[in-house]
């Protein structure tokens, strides 16, 4: 079935000399992949290598059989042409570390328009604002909400976060759990929007401590999913 519907790019590997092979989050189909035969040595067809950059929104035209196979893209052309992500050492490794966590997150091939419309609102912030210190934390945190475990609301005594029973507590547990000036901060996160984010500060220490924790958080409520290998890049970046 032939279907024209936007995409987020999340990966692009090369495959043999000349191909790729392209993950993709689509509005239309949730995830999907894709084979781009010989895309790398054609100058004249329509399909451009440089539109694969990681979290490029598309527009494509594309073959879906919707039978676990690699499918076939006929069209592409760029929905939201970025003005900063790519060329902004900064926002570039936060979207090459969210495009491995989404990689390693996003499971479903069906259609699901309020995970799609929350990308698409957040990368499009992101490249329209320069206070982007502490984006991958809420950007992280939010799409919990969209996965199915979103924290539970504090109710105000609580000294503890368990990670594996995604609500806070009173007395530690056996599981992992987020306690003290990361836990304050933590919460400073929860139920806000990216414009909020212009009047949060968090020193680096505990920056880097909430998104191990997210990470973790992550690990424990998604069966397979892989620690992202751009956490060491991104961490250097910020330094």
């Amino acid at each position: 079935m032939q279907v024209t519907t936007n995409a987020i790019v999340l990966s692009a590997l090369k495959y043999g000399d000349s191909s790729l092979i392209v993950k993709a989050f689509t509005a239309s189909d949730g995830l999907k992949s894709y084979l781009l035969k010989g895309v790398l040595s054609s100058k004249k067809g329509k399909l451009k290598a440089a539109y694969f950059q990681p979290l490029t929104q598309l527009e494509i035209t594309a073959v879906h059989k919707n039978k676990g196979t690699l499918e076939r893209m006929k069209e592409v052309k760029v929905r939201h042409p970025y003005k900063t992500i790519h060329a902004d050492i900064v926002k570039n490794s936060l979207v090459l570390f969210l495009a491995e966590m989404l990689v390693n997150s996003i499971q479903e091939q069906e259609e699901n328009k309020n995970l799609y419309a929350y990308l698409e609102h957040a990368l499009l912030w992101l490249d329209n604002n320069e206070a982007i210190a502490n984006f991958h934390i809420l950007f992280l945190l939010n799409l919990c909400q969209y996965l199915g475990f979103y924290p539970e609301s504090p109710k105000g005594t609580e000294a503890y976060f368990d990670l594996l029973e995604g609500q806070f507590i009173e007395r530690p547990s056996l599981n992992p759990v987020l306690e003290n000036d990361t836990l304050e901060y933590f919460k400073k996160f929860l139920g806000i929007n990216f414009d909020t984010l212009l009047g949060i500060r968090v020193p680096k220490a505990q920056r880097e401590s909430l998104v191990k924790t997210l990470i973790l958080y992550f690990e424990l409520h998604l069966h397979g999913f892989r620690k992202p290998k751009s956490l060491a890049v991104l961490n250097a970046v910020f330094d």
